[in-house]
């Protein structure tokens, strides 16, 4: 038994799972990892470090992997999306932003263009662009984001956009939030939350542990972290993260912290220097709560499909 639907055919993978494109934690390591265990890793191309998306594909090796894109960041250095499609990648993710002037230029170099979106009118636009995968992603997802919860989002999602592949992302952490997704519609899911508590993960072992030991509950979506970080996102876009004593100082006084970010940005990026992470932000999803191990990225991928097969019923669509 397998999962095989539209969606592994239309990436050529062989199970439905992708790595969210963490940005420094989504390395060539762990993308190679999870592409190697069956899924799509991507890379996360994150700002715009042109040295650092080399440095990571050459670590990749000769695995067959993507790459993920900040779509608003993006459009600051266009000549990065020229650099990663001359390396023929299985596909590039675009998030945050409107796909449309990048999308042409992914499609005529024969790439599979996957396109994130928090709400139904930004899934219409995807689709109008002309997305081979659009990743339907919750509030409960860990980094930036909106509002809608996965359970409302991805019906009216896959609803929208019938002829295009949907995956699921955020609050995803094991096989039986796989199967849920599926049975909503979705052919896929996408994590970063339980990939980032993976051996292959370039996050700080601090950072790791807090995930694990992180009950439900204990994630925040704010502002103060962009702000300590002197890097504001577009409305209407926040981030969640572990709650820490940063957070619990700043959260309802960000007109105080932004009179003070001089301050507090020299404080806070040298808190991340150290690992120190009561004031620099772990940068997670609710799904912490479901996380209680540091396993290898290949085996998460293997133990999630697992499950999902077992809970899917056999004529449910999903399981080929």
């Amino acid at each position: 038994m397998a999962i095989t639907n539209r969606l592994t055919q239309t990436l050529g993978i062989e199970h439905p799972v992708l790595l969210a494109p963490m940005d420094m934690i989504s390395g060539g390591n762990l993308a190679a990892a999870v592409s190697h265990a069956g899924g799509l890793g991507l890379i996360g191309g994150g700002y715009g470090d042109g040295d650092w998306i080399d440095r990571e594909w050459a670590r990749a090796g000769n695995a067959r992997i993507g790459c993920g894109f900040i779509t608003w960041s993006l459009a600051r250095h266009p000549e990065l999306l020229d650099g990663v499609l001359a390396r023929q990648p299985a596909a590039v993710m675009l998030s945050f932003g409107d796909p449309g002037p990048f999308a042409a230029a992914i499609r005529a170099a024969g790439v599979r263009l996957v396109c994130q979106v928090q709400s139904v009118a930004q899934a219409r636009e995807a689709c109008d662009a002309g997305a081979d995968v659009i990743v339907a992603q919750g509030a409960e997802a860990g980094g930036h984001g909106q509002s809608e919860s996965l359970f409302a989002l991805l019906p009216q999602v896959v609803d929208a956009c019938p002829h295009v592949p949907v995956v699921a992302a955020g609050g995803i952490a094991d096989g039986r939030g796989m199967a849920a997704a599926m049975m909503l519609g979705a052919e896929g899911v996408l994590m970063g939350t339980r990939f980032y508590a993976s051996l292959e993960a370039d996050g700080h072992p601090e950072a790791k542990r807090r995930i694990v030991a992180a009950q439900g509950g204990e994630t925040v979506r704010s502002i103060v972290f962009d702000i300590s970080r002197r890097n504001r996102w577009p409305d209407p876009f926040t981030g969640r993260v572990l709650r820490n004593q940063h957070a619990d100082r700043w959260i309802g006084r960000e007109t105080e912290l932004e009179a003070r970010v001089s301050e507090v940005a020299r404080d806070y990026a040298e808190a991340r220097e150290r690992g120190d992470f009561d004031i620099a932000a772990v940068i997670a999803g609710e799904a912490c709560g479901l996380i209680h191990d540091i396993p290898p990225a290949g085996d998460i991928v293997r133990r999630i499909v697992a499950e999902a097969e077992r809970l899917l019923p056999p004529r449910s669509g999903a399981i080929g």
